[in-house]
Parts: C-alpha cells; structure tokens; sequence
C-alpha cells in the first residue's frame, strides 16, 4: 500500500525533525509540546505549518499467520523488519518534495493498516516524525535535519505501556508484560538505545524535561 500523494502548487521543503526513543518515554507529548510551542494546536490542519507523523503508520502488513501470533502478544512489533521502511522512505521524501500526502492509520486492535481512515499531510514548514525507530534506518535518518532522542527510565517507560496496552489496545496484562520481556526490551536494548548516538539533543526525563529543548526554540 502506497501514500497518495499531489504536488501543492506552492511547493513547500519542510524542516523534517525526527524524534526518537523507547516505547511510552513521551515522544508523542514532546511533538505535541513542540506544536503548542509554535502555536500551531488549534489551527485547521490544511493551515498548521507545523505537523507530526507516528513512524506506526508504517507498521507493514502482516499475513495471517503472523496477525494470530500478533493478537496473542507473540509479534514483535519493535524489530525493524515490522516495519515497512520503503513506503516509510517514499512518503517522508515525497512530503519533503512539497505534496501533499494521504498515510494510513494503523489500527492496534485488528494489528493492520484502516482500509477508511488516513491521515493527509498538507505541506508545512516543519514536519516532526516520531518513533522507536525514527533513527534505525540509514536513508531514513538522513532525511531529518535535527534528531531528537527522548531518553526516559524503563520502569517508567513501563509504567506507562500497561495503562496504554490495556486501555488503548485491546490487550491484557498477561500479554502486556511477556510482549515487553520477550520483545519490547530486548528489541529496545539493540534496535533503539543504539540510535541515541545520532541524535542531535537528548532530552533526559523525556516530556517531564522537554522545557530545555522548548526554551531554545
């Protein structure tokens, strides 16, 4: 499945800025936060010159063996082969060229991309990309012109995955946890916290420290 994209007629090249790190460390508030900053919460989002995309909307499609395994907690969704890096390179270098870009919303519950709803990406001065693996892939990473890794405690981090899990996603605490001992840390430990080198600001606390990166915008 590709984006749909169109060529605006004023071709915008945004500020691509890419935003990395564990599972529930805050990314999603830090990009939030960074909105709020540049005064862009309550704009119509065909005006919003600052715009954010969850590096989830390009989780790959699974086959059905894998959709069981994933319904049981038994996918890893935090190895960089879940992902589709190709659909995820074409589309950030597509909104990089000025169009406009249609993404699917993946939907946690059936472990698949929505067949109705997606998410269109206008041309904007700044776009801010966030996810584990934001930094995992070469082209991709060289994509962004400022990194950003959000560095938070893993018990917090943990904390924080089984209210989400639960309450968002449709899964039990049984799964909750042997997902993040078979896969979630495992993974972070090689896939992740490797790519904090590239970052350019480390932001230590995650959301609760974002003010220093904020106080320099």
């Amino acid at each position: 499945m590709n984006s749909s994209c169109l060529v605006d007629n004023e071709t915008k090249s945004p500020f691509l800025i890419g935003v990395a790190g564990g599972t529930a460390c805050g990314k999603s508030t830090v990009c939030k936060n960074i909105i709020e900053k540049l005064g862009q919460t309550n704009l119509d989002e065909t005006r919003r010159q600052v715009v954010s995309i969850s590096q989830d909307s390009f989780y790959r499609e699974l086959n059905a063996v894998e959709k069981i395994k994933a319904s049981k907690g038994q996918f890893n969704f935090d190895h960089p082969d879940a992902f589709d890096e190709v659909f995820m390179y074409q589309t950030l270098t597509d909104i990089q060229a000025g169009k406009t870009c249609s993404i699917p919303v993946y939907n946690y519950k059936t472990n698949s991309r929505s067949k109705k709803d997606t998410i269109v990406i206008y041309p904007a001065d700044v776009v801010i990309v966030e996810g584990i693996l934001a930094f995992y892939f070469p082209a991709i990473r060289d994509l962004f012109h400022m990194k950003l890794f959000v560095d938070t405690d893993s018990d917090t981090r943990l904390a924080r995955r089984v209210p989400r899990d639960i309450n968002e996603r449709g899964r039990d605490l049984e799964q909750v946890l042997n997902q993040y001992m078979n896969f979630v840390k495992p993974a972070f430990e090689e896939f992740c916290l490797p790519t904090k080198k590239f970052a350019d600001i480390i932001i230590p606390r995650g959301a609760e420290n974002i003010g220093m990166f904020l106080f320099s915008l």
